[in-house]
């Protein structure tokens, strides 16, 4: 009877009568939950996100070719469009939706709830959105390039520069600038923090120079140009220069930090920003990890310290092997030297502000709005207050941590997608 039943089911599907498999593969393949007891709602993607962003009340989905939108309070999917990259620009009510296309000029600035249009550009090459800016990047055939300002609402720029012919090597959204880079862990997006505020000078790469604009007045205020063994970042509102020099098959590292209108305001000897692959070569290819204004470094017997990259002060000085698993401008996680033990510390008042117990594979992230500690076996998520180490969510879950707002996690499994408020 079975048999006469399946044969029955296929035949009326052949025939567009009546097709059940749509129905019925969709229950095989329904996931259980990727958090159980601890989200709010759970919903099935269309695809693998590229990236998850939320913005104000709406979480944002980027993925290859496309930008999703979704309410927070229930998951309910508001708006679709067409755009190969996606960023949001803008925090709270104040949040929008920034989307372009691969080698097509221009980008648009969408209303994060309604997909609604709300500024759109024809000429920019490259778009940097921040939480309180927009900056993009236009230039005409000659190669001539002006930087441009926006509030992320906004429609009038704040303030416009002429760059020169930089535009060849920039484009799409947040290019990479010769900056500091974040530090995340393991099942953690590296964008699980959102879009950083606009840094009080931007370096902005031209050939082997680097030209420094002064966000603040709109301004180029200096030109820099590197020698071969010299890498230069841009972080707390100073331009540093790293320096790394081979001899006795080691490298030998010095940083010296200026200000653009008043020359040198700290230097030190034996500091190493880890902007080198270990080795003798001391090529320099990477930028320091650390927030805008705190760098990650370390001194010449192998001890992790972080300094205060606007005035050099040591703000964190780590014990034989602790070492530093997040830090951004207001927080750090350190890791104990038996890899037991993570503490919160807090820059304003230097104090130790919590501590977890964890195992040995344990990793770590900081937003601005939860510490997010992720351990192994078996695989935990928990966030925390960064201030005071108040449990916000904690559960076993094998997704990944997208995103971080003021209310809660965004986790994803494959093309599973679940919202995870604080308690």
């Amino acid at each position: 009877m079975a048999i006469f039943i399946v044969v029955g089911l296929v035949v009326l599907a052949l025939t567009n009568v009546f097709n059940p498999w749509p129905k019925v593969w969709s229950w095989v393949t329904a996931a259980g939950p990727i958090a159980d007891g601890a989200s709010q709602w759970q919903i099935k993607l269309s695809g693998s996100p590229a990236s998850v962003t939320i913005a104000g009340d709406a979480a944002i989905i980027e993925y290859r070719t496309r930008v999703e939108s979704y309410g927070l309070g229930a998951g309910v999917k508001l708006w679709q469009s067409d755009a190969d990259w996606a960023s949001v620009a803008g925090v709270g009510s104040d949040a929008v939706v920034v989307t372009g296309k691969l080698l097509t000029k221009g980008y648009q600035v969408l209303d994060p709830r309604s997909g609604a249009v709300r500024r759109s550009d024809k000429t920019a090459t490259a778009v940097w959105a921040y939480r309180d800016a927009i900056v993009d990047l236009s230039c005409v055939k000659g190669g001539e390039c002006e930087l441009t300002a926006w509030d992320p609402r906004g429609t009038r720029p704040l303030w416009t520069v002429s760059t020169g012919g930089i535009g060849f090597v920039l484009d799409a959204a947040n290019p990479d600038l010769p900056d500091t880079h974040p530090m995340t862990g393991s099942h953690v997006d590296g964008q699980v923090a959102g879009r950083p505020y606009l840094p009080s000078l931007m370096g902005l790469p031209d050939g082997g120079r680097v030209r420094i604009v002064d966000t603040a007045t709109g301004k180029v205020v200096q030109t820099v140009t590197p020698k071969p063994e010299e890498r230069v970042s841009v972080a707390g509102g100073r331009v540093l220069t790293v320096t790394g020099e081979a001899g006795d098959g080691t490298c030998y590292y010095s940083v010296v930090a200026t200000d653009p209108g008043a020359g040198v305001v700290w230097q030190r000897t034996g500091l190493n920003l880890r902007t080198a692959d270990n080795g003798s070569s001391c090529k320099q290819e990477r930028d320091p990890a650390g927030g805008d204004d705190v760098v990650l470094g370390v001194d010449p017997v192998g001890r992790e310290e972080l300094i205060a990259a606007h005035d050099g002060r040591r703000l964190w000085y780590g014990a034989k092997d602790q070492d530093v698993l997040a830090v951004n401008d207001a927080h750090a996680i350190i890791r104990s030297a038996d890899r037991k033990t993570l503490t919160g510390r807090s820059f304003s008042t230097g104090d130790v502000t919590w501590r977890r117990s964890v195992n040995d594979q344990a990793s770590a992230a900081l937003t601005p709005y939860a510490a997010i500690v992720t351990n192994t076996s078996p695989r935990r998520v928990t966030a925390l207050s960064p201030s005071g180490g108040r449990v916000l969510v904690d559960t076993r879950t094998e997704a990944s941590v997208f995103a971080s707002g003021p209310e809660g996690l965004i986790v994803v499994d494959g093309r599973d997608m679940a919202y995870l408020p604080y308690r």
